[in-house]
């Protein structure tokens, strides 16, 4: 078995990869394999809605970590996807992976198991993690707390 851990975060040390590093910890201990991926700070491009990635299976933009992920949600069983809270919500550049990591590559996430973990210093967590896991609920994921 194999989850996923997506950092939201433009910080590769930050709290969002710190909370993901004790989850990974605890599935390690639990005999699953994890793999953490890093958003990173470079520039991510918004959904078009060109549809083009329903003839090919991939994001036609392809200087990001999208159609990397989208492979890589192909062998997992399970997700985390991590973000910080920026202004009572996740990071832009988080929604704009998962725009285009549920649309282009949503059948590679379908009917498996996510969870959602925000990081802040003040309010917006529980928008965050509602706006995380509506992602989930679209692509028929079981939600786990």
């Amino acid at each position: 078995m194999k989850v996923l851990l997506f950092n939201g975060s433009t910080r590769n040390n930050g709290c969002t990869y710190l909370a993901l590093d004790q989850v990974a910890q605890t599935l390690r201990q639990a005999g699953i394999e994890t793999e953490l991926l890093q958003l990173g700070g470079k520039p991510v491009r918004d959904c078009l809605g060109c549809n083009r990635c329903a003839e090919n299976g991939q994001c036609v933009f392809s200087e990001d970590v999208v159609n990397l992920w989208i492979r890589k949600a192909r062998q997992a069983d399970g997700f985390v996807f991590g973000s910080p809270v920026y202004f009572a919500h996740p990071t832009g550049q988080m929604l704009a992976v998962m725009d285009r990591l549920f649309y282009a590559g949503g059948a590679n996430l379908q009917f498996k198991p996510g969870a959602a973990i925000a990081s802040a210093r003040r309010a917006g967590t529980t928008a965050t993690i509602d706006q995380l896991q509506k992602y989930f609920t679209i692509s028929n994921m079981p939600i786990v707390a």
